[in-house]
């Protein structure tokens, strides 16, 4: 196992041994620090947070847990071991060694790989920042807080190689990962999903059940990558990912156990007898799941792609575990899918690597699907008759071949016209994002207590209570 030290940044890449290397990320480490007071968690940088700390990457014992103020987290610089004589697992480069340094002539493809990955890392805890003014319980206070700054430690991580392998390019471009802004009119995020509003609790545990989920997938896909430092760092960042997906997963969870309690209890179904409750009606649960499910189908690109096909076939991005594949070169197998044409939708076959995206989409889908059906069985376990589903993969997108086009839930093509008179029916609207901030206007901040909207965790965190004192709120 590779050695961390503890220098002012920690690491397990040697950074000691570079110091021109050294001297420019301690240079980019006070804006970076800035960036943090100004665009991270409103409220609360004083605070004492029981967060996990990576101080390692050996599978026992790779993080430490302990109290410790968020601009004061020891951010670092983590790449998973090496994998000794580690080849090249597909495309045209199969069977190759992996690539220490970075090709010359994919220099700019990487470089793009790793900005649009880096940028979504502070665009999240941007988008978050305002949420623990609403925080339903010091459990999810503290959650919240630990998604953020493994965020910020996975920004870390992206700056890290374009510092390392790009020169005076990658320094611009880290410095410009500080410089955009997510919702920005003039300097926004790259990624649309990462330009959306996330000011409640509700559409928290959506992106992160959603939205990082697609990080994982682009994670395991870049984790295949022929270019070895690359596929070490993303394969660290998918063992803190983890916990952000566990919190979208479990969050909602609550939220749905919460409902499908109260309207068990009180025998009300309708959403406007629910909402009187004072917890989430399942109608508006699904649009929220419509909304960010949607704006996360996006984030995997067209499902036509001759950029898809290039980063396959040059070996800078695979498939998601490649090695359960039998083609590694995929030259001559076809994706079938419908394609939008005169009104309709036309079966075509489409060569395999133009399809890569699809196909990682895929499998994006089908993890999502184990989500919902584990929301499904704690709704039903209340005798409560409700099932919320994943749309159409042609509802309300902006990427791709139904970029464009005005399609139900079930896929089915509509007027623009019929869209407009039915776009509330699926998606939220003024007033139902009204209702959700009312419901979460207020923020819990003693332990022992939980907002009436969401039902407890099943355990707390590190083996600590569920109402341990996870953050030692500073008034003022």
């Amino acid at each position: 196992m590779s050695s961390v030290n503890s220098e002012r940044i920690p690491n397990n890449v040697h950074l000691g041994d570079d110091k021109r290397l050294q001297r420019a990320l301690e240079a980019w480490q006070p804006n970076y620090i800035q960036w943090w007071r100004e665009m991270g968690p409103s409220g609360f940088q004083e605070d004492l947070v029981y967060l996990r700390t990576a101080v390692g990457v050996d599978a026992d014992g790779w993080a430490h847990f302990d109290y410790v103020k968020m601009p004061d987290y020891r951010w670092g610089i983590f790449l998973a071991d090496r994998v000794p004589g580690r080849t090249i697992g597909f495309g045209d480069a199969y069977g190759q060694p992996a690539w220490q340094q970075v090709p010359g002539e994919h220099r700019n493809a990487l470089r793009r790989l790793i900005v649009t990955q880096g940028d979504t890392e502070p665009a999240s805890v941007e988008q978050q920042r305002m949420l623990g003014q609403s925080c339903p319980s010091m459990y999810d206070l503290r959650n919240l807080f630990q998604v953020n700054v493994e965020e910020g430690r996975h920004l870390w991580a992206m700056v890290y190689l374009l510092h390392s392998f790009f020169g005076r390019d990658g320094r611009e471009e880290a410095e410009e990962l500080l410089a955009r802004r997510s919702g920005d009119s003039s300097k926004p995020r790259m990624l649309g999903a990462f330009n959306e509003p996330c000011t409640d609790w509700l559409s928290f545990f959506m992106f992160t059940f959603f939205t990082d989920r697609d990080g994982k997938f682009q994670l395991l896909a870049l984790a295949e990558s022929g270019f070895d430092p690359l596929s070490r760092t993303t394969r660290f960042m998918l063992t803190e990912e983890a916990h952000h997906m566990f919190v979208g997963e479990t969050g909602v969870l609550r939220i749905v156990e919460r409902t499908a309690q109260a309207m068990a209890e009180s025998k009300k179904d309708h959403p406007d007898d629910v909402r009187k409750l004072g917890v989430v009606d399942f109608p508006t649960l699904q649009k929220y799941l419509n909304l960010w499910y949607s704006l996360s189908l996006d984030l995997f690109g067209g499902e036509i792609s001759s950029n898809a096909a290039s980063f396959f076939a040059t070996g800078l991005k695979g498939r998601a575990k490649e090695e359960q594949f039998d083609d590694h070169s995929a030259l001559t197998g076809a994706y079938s899918m419908d394609v939008p044409k005169e009104g309709t939708f036309e079966r075509q076959e489409v060569p395999l690597r133009n399809a890569m995206n699809e196909v990682l989409r895929d499998a994006y889908v089908d993890d999502c699907q184990r989500g919902v059906d584990k929301w499904n069985r704690a709704i039903a376990a209340h005798g409560v008759p409700v099932r919320l589903t994943l749309p159409s993969r042609r509802f309300h997108r902006h990427i791709g071949i139904y970029a464009g086009l005005h399609a139900d839930p079930d896929g089915n093509l509509l007027t623009r016209e019929a869209w407009d008179a039915r776009r509330e029916t699926w998606l939220p609207g003024e007033a139902d994002c009204a209702f959700v901030r009312n419901l979460m206007t207020r923020a819990v901040l003693d332990p022992r207590q939980m907002a009436n909207w969401i039902g407890p965790p099943k355990q707390g965190i590190k083996g600590r209570p569920i109402d341990f004192e996870y953050v030692r709120h500073c008034e003022g």
